[in-house]
């Protein structure tokens, strides 16, 4: 899955996803990040998708002055937010929300990884902690 850990940015689609994003001045991906995954609707939303709304929702919580996790994986968004320092919508928080819920539930091959890998409890604790971060 290329995965090294449970966190927001403890894998390499999310790592990517920000890698992009640090290139922005805008939330255009991060919004769009969210609509990828509801889009979706009932099918089988890939991991990729998922994986990357995650980042974009850690993105949105630190915005809103929610910092989460602090690592070598983090100091680029962290960075990012820091020089953009936009407020996101109320709105979009709730988007992020949505999209969270989303990706733990069914028809979800993320979720279906980590149910895989034995060990889902971590996982589905950080994104219900980051979704927690989120003011909507």
């Amino acid at each position: 899955m290329g995965a090294w850990s449970h966190e927001s940015l403890g894998n390499d689609d999310a790592c990517d996803w920000v890698a992009d994003l640090v290139e922005t001045d805008d939330l255009t991906l991060v919004e769009a990040a969210f609509d990828n995954v509801l889009e979706v609707g009932d099918d089988y939303l890939e991991a990729p998708e998922a994986s990357a709304a995650i980042a974009a929702a850690e993105a949105v919580a630190r915005l809103q002055g929610h910092v989460g996790e602090r690592d070598a994986y983090s100091e680029s968004l962290d960075e990012w937010v820091g020089r953009v320092g936009i407020a996101p919508s109320p709105d979009l928080a709730a988007k992020a929300q949505r999209a969270l819920d989303r990706i733990l539930g069914e028809s979800s091959e993320l979720a279906d990884l980590w149910e895989e890998d034995g060990e889902p409890g971590d996982w589905r604790a950080a994104v219900e902690e980051l979704r927690g971060r989120l003011d909507a």
